[in-house]
């Protein structure tokens, strides 16, 4: 799976940095090095889209200041699908904004994961060395829970399922919020650009609504697959998420969103 020459050369690289970086920490963290390897780096590479996560944050604020103008086109033409869309694609142009600016970071954000996920699940002997909590890091569930295993996932997958719970409470706070705009709906935050959806009336917003507080719960049944490394990473990686939606969006949090073009 994810067998192909461009990918697997990436994985290399990445291989490569893991085993460096374990063999810097090896003096001081001993047979624990590989898995703290392994902490570093995830955070080393989310420190590098760090970028694209603020481009996010930006497009979200821009379309969250736009809402109450677009659910002011949607009431004035409502019979005129055209116009309106003209009328959005001059709002947007004038605002300096995008419909797709919260899209398309996220989207090239993915071969990202893709890397480090292949990188971590991948069986490679050298990333799998060493071990935690006297586990190695090439252990799956599948391979028994006697010893240290048994408490050491349990702490993993709790912590991934605190992680889980807090980014989905989160996600319904969000369109909470975004129901309370001007002709939001449930899904104003959520349905896409500027509350792409039309009100109440977006097919499949309701059923939509349901799902999307659900998809950070799917981070548990990956865990349950993948081997020890691949448990560390995905723990330290939403983890991280979770950390820079508290920095990131907190000013959000604080104070409404504006128009302004540098912000």
């Amino acid at each position: 799976m994810f067998a192909f020459a461009p990918l697997d050369a990436v994985v290399g690289v990445a291989s490569t940095a893991v085993d460096a970086l374990a063999a810097g920490v090896a003096p001081l963290a001993g047979g624990t090095a590989t898995a703290i390897a392994i902490v570093l780096f995830t955070v080393a590479v989310r420190l590098l889209i760090t970028p694209l996560t603020v481009a996010q944050v930006r497009g979200e604020r821009r379309r969250a200041a736009l809402a109450p103008r677009i659910a002011e086109l949607r009431r004035r033409y409502g019979s005129d699908p055209a116009g309106l869309q003209r009328e959005l694609v001059d709002l947007y142009r004038t605002a300096g904004a995008s419909p797709l600016a919260g899209c398309l970071p996220a989207l090239l954000q993915a071969p990202f994961f893709l890397v480090m996920y292949r990188l971590f699940t991948s069986g490679d002997p050298d990333v799998l060395a060493g071990e935690l909590a006297g586990v190695p890091l090439g252990h799956h569930l599948t391979d028994g829970l006697a010893g240290a295993a048994g408490p050491l996932f349990g702490v993993l997958l709790l912590g991934l399922l605190a992680l889980a719970w807090l980014a989905s409470r989160r996600m319904r706070r969000t369109m909470a919020a975004g129901a309370a705009l001007p002709g939001g709906s449930a899904m104003a935050g959520a349905a896409g650009p500027g509350g792409a959806a039309a009100g109440d009336a977006a097919p499949g917003a309701e059923l939509l609504g349901r799902i999307m507080p659900l998809l950070p719960y799917g981070t548990l049944p990956v865990a349950l697959v993948v081997p020890l490394a691949g448990v560390l990473y995905l723990v330290t990686t939403t983890a991280w998420t979770a950390l820079e939606h508290t920095v990131l969006r907190r000013e959000r949090a604080i104070s409404p969103p504006t128009l302004d073009r540098n912000s």
